[in-house]
C-alpha cells in the first residue's frame, strides 16, 4: 500500500520535510541561546544593580578586566572630575529618543582615573549634531555611586571634536593623554555634592526575558508538524490508491457479470422470411402444415 513511498517524487517530499525540519530545529535552538543569553543578564541585574556600593580597592581589577558577571556591580569611588577631558557620545537612543551620553575623566585619590558616565542629554535645537548645554560635573572633592558598565567596541565611524562615536575608552584614554583605566566604566547613581544641573539618569534594565521561549517552541513544534503534514499526506495518497483499486475492480467485475449474462442467453430462431410471390402450391402446403396434415 505505501510502496509508492520509495518512489523518488516521494522521497523528494521526505528530504524536504527533513530539511525544513533541521532548519526549525537550529532556529529554536538560536532563541533558547538568547533566553539564556537574556536571563544571564536579568540574573546580573537581580544580584548587582541594587547591592550595597563596594569600595574602589575591592574591585579595582574589575576597571582593568570586567567579568561579565559583576557588570552592573555598584562601586563608590572619591575623586575628582577632570572637566576640560570631558565628552559627549553621539547616538545613544533613550526611550526611543535619539540623544547623546556625557563622560568624563574622574581622577580618584588613589591616583587611577576611571571613566564616569553622568546620563543622556536629548538632541539639541541651537547646534545640528550637538545638545543645547552640556551640564558641568561638581568642582573639587566628590563622591560617586557608579555602576560598572564593559568598555564599548570601536565604531568604523568619526565624531567632531569634543565627541566619541562610542564609549570605546582605550580610543577615550588616547585622546585624554593620560593612564586612564579601560577595562570598565562607571554608569552614574549618584553625586555628592549633586550637581546643579544633572543629565538625565538611566532607567533601570528591564528584567523581562521577552518571548525568546514562545518562540523557541513554536520553531519545534513546526519542525514536527512537518512530519505529521507528511505522514498525512502519504496517508491520504494511499486511501486514495486503495479507493481507486477498489473501484477499478468493481467496474472489472460488472463486466464480466455482463459478458457472461449474454453469453448464456437463449437464442432465438430466427422467422421465416416470407417470400414476397409465393406459388399457389406453396400457399396449399402452408394451409395444410397449418391443419397438421
Amino acid at each position: 500500500m505505501y510502496r509508492f513511498l520509495f518512489s523518488s517524487k516521494w522521497l523528494g517530499y521526505l528530504l524536504l520535510a527533513a530539511i525544513f525540519a533541521t532548519a526549525c530545529v537550529f532556529l529554536g535552538r538560536w532563541q533558547m541561546d538568547r533566553r539564556a543569553e537574556t536571563l544571564a543578564e536579568i540574573n546580573r541585574v537581580v544580584s548587582n544593580y541594587s547591592a550595597t556600593p563596594l569600595p574602589f580597592t575591592e574591585v579595582r581589577n574589575e576597571f582593568v578586566r570586567l567579568d561579565a558577571e559583576r557588570e552592573w556591580t555598584q562601586v563608590e569611588l572619591h575623586g575628582v572630575y577632570d572637566t576640560a577631558g570631558q565628552r559627549v557620545v553621539r547616538n545613544r537612543p533613550l526611550n526611543g529618543q535619539p540623544g547623546y551620553e556625557v563622560v568624563v575623566p574622574l581622577k580618584l585619590d588613589s591616583g587611577d582615573t576611571v571613566v564616569i558616565d553622568r546620563g543622556w542629554l536629548p538632541i539639541g535645537n541651537k547646534t545640528p549634531g550637538s545638545p543645547d548645554s552640556v551640564p558641568a560635573p561638581p568642582e573639587g572633592n566628590v563622591t560617586v555611586v557608579a555602576r560598572l558598565k564593559p568598555s564599548e567596541p570601536t565604531l568604523q565611524r568619526g565624531a567632531p571634536e569634543g565627541q566619541l562615536a562610542s564609549i570605546d575608552l582605550p580610543t577615550y584614554a588616547g585622546q585624554l593623554g593620560y593612564p586612564v583605566l579601560t577595562g570598565a566604566y562607571g554608569q552614574v547613581a549618584s553625586e555628592s555634592p549633586a550637581a546643579a544641573t544633572m543629565p538625565l539618569g538611566f532607567p533601570k534594565p528591564s528584567t523581562d526575558e521577552g518571548t525568546h521561549l514562545s518562540y523557541s517552541l513554536q520553531w519545534f513544534a513546526f519542525g514536527v508538524l512537518m512530519f505529521f503534514a507528511f505522514g498525512y499526506a502519504a496517508r491520504q495518497q494511499a486511501r486514495n490508491a486503495a479507493i481507486d483499486a477498489e473501484d477499478a475492480e468493481d467496474a472489472e467485475a460488472r463486466g464480466e457479470a455482463a459478458y457472461h449474462s449474454a453469453a448464456n442467453a437463449p437464442r432465438r430462431r430466427p422467422a421465416p422470411r416470407k417470400r414476397k410471390n409465393a406459388t399457389a402450391e406453396e400457399e396449399e402446403d402452408a394451409i395444410l402444415d397449418a391443419q397438421g396434415f
